[in-house]
């Protein structure tokens, strides 16, 4: 498992560990029922305190995305496929909150970016 911290974003550490590893769950990287480095272990790794890994962790687990098993560590949690489907549209929501800025900010007509979205969708067929 990898994870990327960036010292200079304004995302806080526990948010970046959480959202990578919710990235690698959701992507098949990480595999059901796969074990987590230990909270101390990761923190150790990436020179941060244990506490932040155990904030990223904790907010996993209410999340859905791992469990714990006491005294063993955190593990991936099976796929809820209704949770992942919840994170994808926040993620889809946030995108076209940036395309509406976007347009907003270049004075693209509504039926001008309709017809882009329409476009877009067209080269999936």
């Amino acid at each position: 498992m990898e994870i990327l911290i960036d010292n200079k974003s304004g995302t806080p550490i526990y948010d970046q560990i959480s959202t990578q590893i919710k990235a690698q769950i959701m992507s098949g990287a990480l595999c059901q029922d796969e074990m987590l480095p230990s909270i101390r272990g990761l923190a150790r790794d990436l020179r941060i305190s244990f506490i932040t890994t155990k904030r990223a962790y904790d907010e996993l687990e209410r999340e859905g995305f791992i469990y714990t098993v006491q005294g063993k560590g955190c593990f991936v949690a099976p796929k809820n496929t209704q949770l992942i489907r919840e994170e994808n549209l926040k993620r889809i929501e946030e995108h076209l909150e940036q395309i509406r800025r976007l347009a907003a900010c270049c004075g693209l007509e509504r039926a001008e970016l309709e017809e882009m979205i329409r476009f877009a969708l067209e080269g999936e067929e």
